[in-house]
């Protein structure tokens, strides 16, 4: 996927990043940005890094939100705080810790609005994790549209 010209590389320090637009329009998609960690990169900063990191993640969260583009985020606890559910020819099993055997794991998420997904794009690589993990971006999928197809 090309980011289109006028992009600029992230400034670690100052967390900015290039934006299509700071006013949305109507024609706005929402997208949902997973934030994946590796514990082993994590682990592997140096002290003060990550508080460095989350504090320059606070700082632009709060830029992105009074733009309009950040709509909601969280962080996750850690795997061993997960259970995961199934339920396979009616017997629900429950265990311990997430669903597959990986070192990253879903670490927390945003909830954002752009004019596309280059746009989204853009927006998601504002963060540092995708040094320690990797970063998802995914449309969302219109909820409210699919409750009216099946008249709910």
């Amino acid at each position: 996927m090309t980011l289109g010209s006028g992009f600029a590389p992230v400034d670690w320090p100052t967390l900015r990043v290039a934006v299509t637009s700071n006013s949305l329009s109507e024609n706005i998609m929402k997208f949902l940005v997973m934030i994946y960690n590796d514990d082993t990169l994590l682990d592997a900063l140096p002290p003060g890094q990550y508080d460095e990191m989350m504090n320059g993640c606070f700082k632009h969260a709060d830029e992105l939100r009074a733009e309009g583009h950040l709509l909601d985020s969280m962080q996750l606890e850690p795997p061993a705080a997960t259970k995961t559910i199934r339920v396979r020819n009616k017997r629900t099993t429950v265990v311990d810790g997430p669903f597959a055997e990986t070192r990253e794991y879903l670490g927390g998420f945003n909830l954002i609005e752009a004019a596309n997904m280059d746009e989204a794009v853009r927006i998601a690589q504002s963060f540092p994790w995708a040094a320690t993990g990797c970063i998802e971006v995914r449309p969302v999928y219109d909820i409210d549209a699919e409750r009216k197809r099946v008249g709910a």
